[in-house]
C-alpha cells in the first residue's frame, strides 16, 4: 500500500523556503522533493487556501511563506493538505454481520482511535518554528563536522 508523504514533502518545501529570502518557484520545489512542478502546485495551492503561503507570477515570482512559522503547527498543515490517514493499517468489512469481525474491529478502532488523537495531539506541539530551529542546529553540527 502506497503511503501518503504529502505532509513530509511540504514540511521540507517549507524549511527549504524558510532559508530563502526570495520566493522559490514550482520548478525548484519540485527539484528540492524529487517530484513534478505540478504535483507542487497542486499542494502548494491547499497551503494557499489555508492562508499559509502566497505566491506571485512574473520574473522574480513564485512561493513564499505567508505565515509566522511559530504559529503555523505540523497539525495546521496534515489539516490544510485534507487530513489524508494517518495509517495505513484498518479494518476487514467482508461480513458486518460476523460477530467475529465486530469484536475484532470494535478493538481495533479503539486503538486506531486512541494512536490518532496521541498523533494530532503531538503534531499541534510541533511548529514550523521548532523544525526550522532543528534543521539549523543540524547544518551547523554538519558544518563544524566538516571544518578543518
Amino acid at each position: 500500500m502506497k503511503r501518503d508523504s504529502r505532509l513530509s514533502a511540504v514540511l521540507h518545501a517549507l524549511l527549504h523556503m524558510a532559508e530563502r529570502t526570495e520566493p522559490m518557484t514550482s520548478d525548484e520545489l519540485a527539484l528540492c522533493l524529487s517530484t513534478n512542478p505540478v504535483v507542487v502546485r497542486r499542494t502548494m495551492g491547499l497551503l494557499r487556501e489555508a492562508g499559509l503561503v502566497a505566491s506571485a507570477r512574473g520574473h522574480s515570482g513564485g512561493w513564499h511563506i505567508k505565515a509566522d512559522l511559530s504559529k503555523v503547527s505540523l497539525r495546521q498543515l496534515h489539516e490544510a493538505l485534507g487530513e489524508p490517514a494517518l495509517f495505513a493499517t484498518g479494518n476487514r468489512h467482508e461480513n458486518p454481520a460476523c460477530l467475529v469481525e465486530q469484536a475484532v474491529n470494535a478493538a481495533l478502532n479503539d486503538a486506531f482511535d486512541d494512536a490518532e488523537a496521541l498523533l494530532l495531539e503531538r503534531f499541534a506541539s510541533v511548529s514550523l518554528a521548532d523544525l526550522a530551529a532543528d534543521f539549523a542546529r543540524r547544518h551547523k553540527a554538519h558544518l563544524e563536522k566538516e571544518a578543518p
